[in-house]
């Protein structure tokens, strides 16, 4: 097919995208499905948990012991907590990268294409569509005072 006027500059960004496929929506709902599983996991232990602590045959030895793990747990999700943090902060840094490098010069060269064709159409109107119009106003004139010459010959 022939480039025309009205089609725009092929661009390549390097990055494709794509529909979800069935696969990937099957995967997904996997991954929900399993945190969800997880959770309701988490929240049976921490419910047996509460009811064994509240039971009256607990030993204070054991209440120790359940606070202590529970405070290396807390820890341990303190650790990935902020783990997450730092891999956020990534790639919130690789977005801003991504945004700088490879869209802002889209964006100027979509700028500049712009401004091109501004130019375009100015010089098209003001050296071709002028001009041509005159043209029409000239031969609808002549069209005109010739019908009056030939409407007063046949009178």
């Amino acid at each position: 097919m022939e480039k025309g006027f009205n089609e725009l500059p092929e661009v390549n960004t390097g990055t494709t995208i794509s529909a979800s496929t069935p696969d990937e929506i099957r995967r997904q709902r996997r991954i929900v499905i399993g945190l969800a599983i997880v959770i309701v996991v988490i929240l049976a232990i921490l419910i047996a948990s509460l009811i064994f602590l509240l039971s009256p045959n607990t030993t204070p030895v054991t209440v120790t012991r359940i606070r202590d793990v529970f405070i290396i747990v807390m820890a341990l999700e303190s650790i990935f907590v902020g783990l997450a943090l730092v891999i956020l902060m990534i790639q919130l840094a690789r977005l801003i990268n991504l945004l700088q490098n490879e869209v802002q010069p889209i964006l100027d060269s979509t700028i500049e294409t712009i401004s091109n064709l501004r130019g375009t159409t100015e010089f098209l109107s003001a050296n071709l569509t002028e001009p041509i119009i005159k043209l029409n106003e000239y031969l609808a004139g002549i069209q005109k005072i010739s019908e009056i010459f030939r409407f007063k010959r046949r009178q």
